[in-house]
């Protein structure tokens, strides 16, 4: 794989990397901050990171964060 195929992949997957690991790390601290349990019994890091990641994926499916 070229220098440039692999930036146009990293650059496509960009929503869902910010998803993994911007916002799925900030959800799991605000779960435990404001002291909610996650649904399911989850760990809020394993929460953070399903919501992360689906927020990721519409991102990058609808081409825009708004």
């Amino acid at each position: 794989m070229k220098y440039a195929e692999s930036l146009e992949m990293l650059v496509r997957m960009g929503p869902i990397l910010f998803g993994v690991g911007f916002l799925a790390p900030l959800i799991a601290q605000s779960v435990d901050a404001l002291g909610w349990q996650a649904p399911f019994g989850l760990p809020s890091i394993a929460f953070g990171l399903v919501v992360g990641t689906m927020l990721g994926l519409l991102a990058r499916y609808r081409g825009s964060w708004v």
